[in-house]
């Protein structure tokens, strides 16, 4: 295996388990407060810190800091569209977690963000 190979696996490998802390421990009640609203500091926090996260992880691979901080303002901007309009379709659905549909869109959810992944990691291949 590469050398470019194994950074790649451990950059995928970061991003999964900074997702983990970012989505579901790391969240205050700003963050989960209105999600449908366009216009929401706790998104714009919640995204940031997404992107934060991701910038770390890129660092730590050996990523060139200017391409890094690219590439994870563009996951930031990313992840607050994906999770406002999952937060729009959920206000507008009206369905909790006791109906099929809710875990539909939270599944669809989390494939936007698992994509949004490997656009990072094709974006510093072509460019890091």
């Amino acid at each position: 295996m590469t050398t470019e190979m194994q950074a790649m696996l451990l950059l995928l490998t970061l991003l999964q388990v900074k997702h983990l802390f970012a989505d579901y421990f790391l969240q205050t009640q700003r963050m989960l407060r209105d999600k449908a609203r366009y216009v929401h500091v706790g998104r714009a926090q919640h995204a940031g810190l997404h992107a934060a996260m991701s910038l770390v992880a890129f660092l730590l691979v050996g990523a060139a800091p200017a391409v890094a901080a690219v590439i994870c303002l563009a996951e930031g901007v990313a992840h607050f569209h994906i999770d406002w309009l999952k937060g729009r379709h959920g206000a507008r659905s009206g369905q909790g977690p006791d109906q099929a549909g809710y875990w539909r869109a939270f599944g669809v959810d989390q494939l936007m963000h698992q994509l949004t992944y490997v656009a990072m990691l094709w974006a510093w291949l072509v460019w890091g």
